[in-house]
C-alpha cells in the first residue's frame, strides 16, 4: 500500500531546505482534499482523535445540552464529551444495518438538543437526506465521522461534506494513511475554520475584540513577528479553549497528497473483494448484507454481515474461521455499555438492536486492498465450508447460542 512514488515524495520533501513541519505539501495536501469533498475548508491534524476533539470543541455546548449519536463506533468518536457536562442520547442502529437509525434519532430529539455526531460505518453512508431535514428544523449542528469513508459517496455528495463538520482519520488502518496517523477537518464556515487554524497552531481560541492598544513607546514595542498579529490590536474578552500544537508534518502531508491520487485505484479494490464476497453469501438463507441507501457509493473500509441467531452461531462461526487463519475483528463493542457510559447512566436495553446485532449476529471480513486474489479466494473457500459447519451443528442441537443477560 506504500511504495515508491510515496518514498519519492518523502525525499523530495527532506532533499528541500523547506521546513519539515509545515509548507506547501500541506498546503497542497489540504486544497486537493478540499477539491475532493467539495468544501471550502479542509485543515489538516495530527489524528483523526484530534479532529474529532477540535470539531465538538466547536459545537460550544454548555452545562445541560444534549448530543445524539450511534453506540457503534471507535470510542474516540465521542470521548470528548467525557469532560463536558452534557447528556448522550444514544440512538439506535437500523435492523440488519450499523448505521444509526434517522427514525431512533428523531425520537430523542428535545428543546436541548444542539448536534448530532454519526458515523458513516465501514464506508457505507449514513442516510443523510432525513438526518439533514431534521437538522434543518430543529436548529442542529451534524457532525460526520468519516473516518471509514474517504471514496464514499451519497447521492453525488462525499461525506464529510455533507452535514456541517466532517472528520477523517489517515491512520495506518484507514482507507489512506499519512504516515501511520493523520486527520482532517472538513467544513464551509469561514470563522470556525478561522478559530481551528488558531487552535492547530497553538494559539488560543478566544472571544476577541478590537480597540487601540498601547504597548508604551514605539522603541519598547515587542517586535511584531514574534506574535499574532491580533496581540496588538484587540484584547480578549474570554477563552474558549487552550491551543495546541496538531500540525500535521510536512512528510505526512507529502504522503497523504500521494496516497489521495491512489484512493480511486485503493477502493476500486476494495469494492472488488467486496463483490466476491457479497457473491459468495448471496442466496444463503439466514446471512443478509446491510442495506445500502439509494444512489450510494459504498468505499468498503470494512466488510460487514449479519447472520439470524436462530440460524447460526455468530461466536462459532468466528471461531471456525479464526482457526483457519481468517481474522475477524469484531468493530465495535457498544459504546453506551463502556464501562465510562455506564458510570454516566447508561445501561443494557438501551439500544436493543444494536445490542442484539453486536452480540448475536454481526461479522466483519477482512476487506484490505492489499489482498492477494489467492488470499481472497481462500477468505471465500473458508466462508462458505465455516457457515456449512456451524449450520449443520445448530441443526444437529450441538451447539448453545449465547444469550443476552440483564
Amino acid at each position: 500500500m506504500l511504495g515508491q512514488p510515496e518514498l519519492a515524495a518523502i525525499e523530495e520533501v527532506l532533499r528541500s531546505a523547506d521546513s519539515l513541519s509545515n509548507g506547501i505539501f500541506r498546503d497542497r495536501f489540504e486544497a486537493a482534499f478540499r477539491e475532493h469533498v467539495g468544501v471550502n475548508h479542509a485543515i489538516s491534524v495530527t489524528s483523526g482523535t484530534v479532529a474529532l476533539q477540535l470539531a465538538i470543541h466547536l459545537l460550544d455546548l454548555q452545562p445541560g445540552d444534549e448530543v445524539i449519536t450511534t453506540p457503534q463506533t471507535y470510542q474516540a468518536t465521542i470521548q470528548p464529551l467525557l469532560d463536558r457536562d452534557v447528556r448522550v442520547r444514544f440512538a439506535d442502529t437500523g435492523v440488519r444495518s450499523p448505521n444509526i437509525d434517522p427514525a431512533q434519532m428523531a425520537k430523542l430529539v428535545t428543546d436541548r438538543t444542539r448536534a448530532i455526531i454519526l458515523v458513516h460505518y465501514g464506508g457505507l453512508p449514513v442516510d443523510m437526506e432525513p438526518v439533514m431535514r431534521l437538522a434543518g428544523e430543529c436548529e442542529l449542528t451534524v457532525i460526520e465521522d468519516a473516518a471509514h469513508a474517504l471514496g464514499s459517496a451519497y447521492h453525488g455528495r462525499r461525506p464529510g461534506g455533507i452535514g456541517h463538520i466532517g472528520c477523517f482519520s489517515f491512520h495506518s488502518s484507514k482507507n489512506i494513511t499519512t504516515l501511520g496517523e493523520g486527520g482532517m477537518i472538513t467544513l464551509n464556515r469561514d470563522d470556525w475554520a478561522e478559530r481551528l487554524h488558531r487552535l492547530r497552531s497553538n494559539e488560543a481560541d478566544m472571544v476577541l475584540v478590537g480597540r487601540p492598544h498601547r504597548f508604551g513607546s514605539s522603541a519598547s514595542a515587542p517586535p511584531r513577528s514574534l506574535y499574532p498579529g491580533a496581540a496588538y490590536t484587540h484584547d480578549c474578552l474570554a477563552v474558549r479553549r487552550a491551543g495546541t500544537n496538531a500540525t500535521l508534518s510536512e512528510p505526512a502531508a507529502a504522503v497523504g497528497l500521494v496516497q489521495l491520487g491512489h484512493l480511486p485505484a485503493l477502493v476500486a479494490r476494495r469494492q472488488m473483494i467486496a463483490a466476491r464476497i457479497s457473491a459468495e453469501l448471496a442466496g444463503i438463507s439466514g446471512v443478509h448484507l446491510p442495506a445500502e441507501p439509494a444512489d450510494t457509493v459504498h468505499s468498503y473500509h470494512l466488510f460487514t454481515f449479519f447472520v439470524d441467531a436462530g440460524t447460526f452461531d455468530r461466536d462459532e462461526l468466528i471461531r471456525c474461521l479464526d482457526l483457519q487463519g481468517v481474522q475477524t475483528y469484531l468493530r465495535y463493542f457498544p459504546l453506551h455499555l463502556l464501562p465510562e457510559w455506564r458510570a454516566k447512566g447508561h445501561h443494557l436495553g438501551e439500544c436493543p438492536v444494536a445490542e442484539q446485532s453486536w452480540f448475536s449476529e454481526h461479522v466483519n471480513l477482512p476487506c484490505q486492498p492489499g489482498m492477494s486474489d489467492g488470499q481472497v479466494e481462500a477468505l471465500v473457500a473458508t466462508l462458505s465450508k465455516a457457515l456449512a459447519k456451524v449450520r449443520r451443528s445448530l441443526t444437529r442441537g450441538g451447539a448453545v447460542r449465547r444469550k443476552i443477560r440483564a
